[in-house]
């Protein structure tokens, strides 16, 4: 039995195929199409994960849809009109789209697929929950979804046992903690549904000297239930603000506008927000395990990637486990309505746990070999892979930064070890390097710590044997350690690790192991293959255009080793380059 899952007209498009109860392929549609957190209808995603099995859509059985389009309209319509008529413009760039196309997602899936099979549908945060808790080890779990909005729900929790998931309560919209976070992106500055880790990467730099303030903007309550005040917020009545005037004089300043200087104000805004951000987490979390008794944690939502919270979480409401589903955003609705369809819908058991992201696309030694000799590249052969993962693992210890194309790429937003740039962490300015030649980003961007899963203990503060693989949790780096990784330890001495295991990643393994053995430190710097403004790599072309327009040293693709570039690198043209894409002045095809 195939079982397709498909989210989108939102951000972050994706799909998800199943073969009895198994998961065969996962991707987000800007993969393919290289344009960043793209929305429309995932047609190449879904084309992937169909050649990936080897069928057609004829084969499929079940196609589910993230969301229920109906319920999500009554929810605009309500809200307008309560609005009226301050939401007039509103009313008039939206109601078209919706009357013409998304009210009839069904048909226009039907079209696109070429298909006329019954298109299923599902809660947006339902699909969320079973995105978490069904792929899970858990047997039984407590669960807790929180993003930007569904249909009305905003933030739930729940029960999950066997294949059945129960939500006890929710939070309805406008009232939304990633709403509340989007704001916090949108007035310093960063670009909303893109940026969020911008303020998480930011914060560390500031002091909570604002959270007073935000107080007024959100009333918590111990069970970790809150309300907006919605006088600081414009989104209910503008698609071009997120924050109102009020928001503005609270504070004390405007909106910063994009690639402004930012200062310890707006670096303030940062802490005391996550903060918040933060409490609220936190306090729901410790409602949850209170009220359900359970020892395991299912978490997932686009919240669910504040790794700082999620930390929080771990350490401070109760629970034994947590597991986090590393796409968490709306491209991981795909995967959960498909197993939510599969397991909970249809009553088939559960036989699937999602211990890796690695679901994406993967291509052979001669395809790598046929785009390097279209291309005319330079390339080396190396067929021994221990001598490959040697020289890759002493280019890294000679200070160079090494692009990694291996093996299947990772579903979710996170760069696990098959579309990487890796680098030396005993260096603080290795950090600098990466953020000005080669990511073109803001120097304050962290860096996340690779560590072999059997030596993370020694280096982060975190029990012997933790998994952490998918960058979704942020310890304490032991303070003897501090000054041995510097370029991975954040500014309040953390850092975002990622635990690694030959198990599920047995290249990118080795090679961590060989740069260990090489300088006696087991960790290096891991970041995501791509520029700022532009989606990680896809495919042996998007590997190679990235390392020639960037200041990488060596890509080490497939069997291939490339070093060297048909020409010098103009950093100003590819820092001016990526800004456009991530303004959206400029789409790459």
């Amino acid at each position: 039995m195939y079982v397709l899952g498909i989210s989108c007209f939102y951000h972050d498009s994706g799909a998800a195929l199943l073969k009895d109860g198994q998961l065969v392929a996962a991707g987000e549609e800007e993969r393919f199409n290289r344009q960043k957190h793209y929305s429309d209808f995932p047609a190449q995603a879904i084309r992937y994960c169909l050649d990936e099995a080897g069928i057609t859509i004829e084969d499929v059985d079940y196609i589910g849809f993230y969301e229920k389009p109906l319920v999500k309209f009554s929810r605009i319509l309500e809200t307008t009109l309560a609005q009226w008529p301050r939401t007039y413009w509103t009313w008039v760039k939206s109601m078209p789209l919706w009357l013409t196309s998304k009210l009839h997602i069904g048909r226009t899936i039907q079209r696109e697929l070429n298909t006329d099979k019954d298109i299923y549908y599902c809660q947006h945060h339902l699909a969320h929950a079973a995105s978490a808790f069904l792929v899970s080890k858990f047997e039984e779990a407590a669960i807790i979804t929180a993003d930007g909005v569904g249909e009305w729900t905003t933030t739930g929790w729940g029960v999950g046992s066997g294949t059945e998931i129960r939500f006890e309560k929710e939070i309805r919209f406008p009232h939304s903690v990633g709403l509340l976070f989007s704001a916090i992106t949108a007035y310093l500055g960063f670009r909303v549904n893109d940026a969020e880790w911008k303020v998480m990467g930011l914060a560390p730099y500031g002091n909570p000297t604002y959270v007073d303030k935000f107080r007024e903007v959100v009333d918590i309550r111990d069970d970790g239930s809150f309300r907006l005040n919605m006088k600081y917020f414009a989104f209910l009545h503008s698609t071009e603000r997120t924050v109102s005037r009020a928001w503005e004089e609270l504070f004390g300043r405007p909106l910063r506008p994009k690639e402004t200087e930012l200062d310890d104000f707006h670096r303030d805004i940062a802490r005391s927000g996550q903060q918040i951000v933060e409490e609220i987490m936190v306090k729901m979390a410790t409602h949850v395990h209170r009220e359900t008794g359970m020892d395991n944690l299912c978490l997932a939502g686009g919240v669910g990637l504040n790794c700082v919270a999620n930390w929080r979480i771990l350490q401070e409401a109760g629970f034994k486990d947590m597991f986090i589903q590393p796409a968490a955003g709306d491209s991981g609705g795909a995967l959960g309505t498909a197993f939510y369809l599969y397991n909970s819908v249809l009553k088939n058991p559960r036989t699937f746990v999602m211990e890796h992201a690695l679901w994406g696309p993967s291509f052979s030694d001669e395809q790598i070999r046929e785009m390097l000799v279209e291309n005319e590249v330079v390339h080396e052969t190396v067929d021994d892979e221990a001598e490959l993962i040697d020289r890759a693992a002493r280019m890294i210890a000679d200070g160079q930064v090494v692009a990694l194309f291996q093996g299947r790429l990772e579903f979710g937003p996170r760069a696990l070890g098959s579309r990487s740039l890796l680098a030396d962490p005993r260096t603080s300015k290795m950090k600098d390097v990466i953020n000005a030649k080669i990511k073109f980003r803001e120097a304050f961007r962290p860096f996340a710590p690779a560590v072999l899963r059997e030596h993370a203990h020694e280096y982060f503060e975190m029990p012997e044997g933790m998994d952490a693989p998918y960058m979704l949790l942020v310890p304490k780096v032991r303070a003897d350690k501090r000054t041995v990784i510097p370029a991975v330890t954040h500014q309040d001495g953390t850092g975002r690790v990622q635990t690694v295991t030959e198990e599920t990643n047995p290249m990118y393994y080795r090679i961590i192991k060989r740069f260990g053995e090489l300088t006696g430190v087991p960790v290096i710097i891991n970041t995501s293959f791509n520029v700022r403004g532009e989606p990680i790599v896809c495919t042996p072309h998007d590997a190679y255009s990235t390392f020639v327009r960037t200041g990488i040293d060596a890509l080490v693709i497939g069997r291939y080793i490339v070093t060297e570039k048909p020409g010098e690198v103009d950093y100003d043209a590819g820092m001016q380059r990526s800004i456009a894409l991530e303004s959206g002045s400029l789409i790459q095809r």
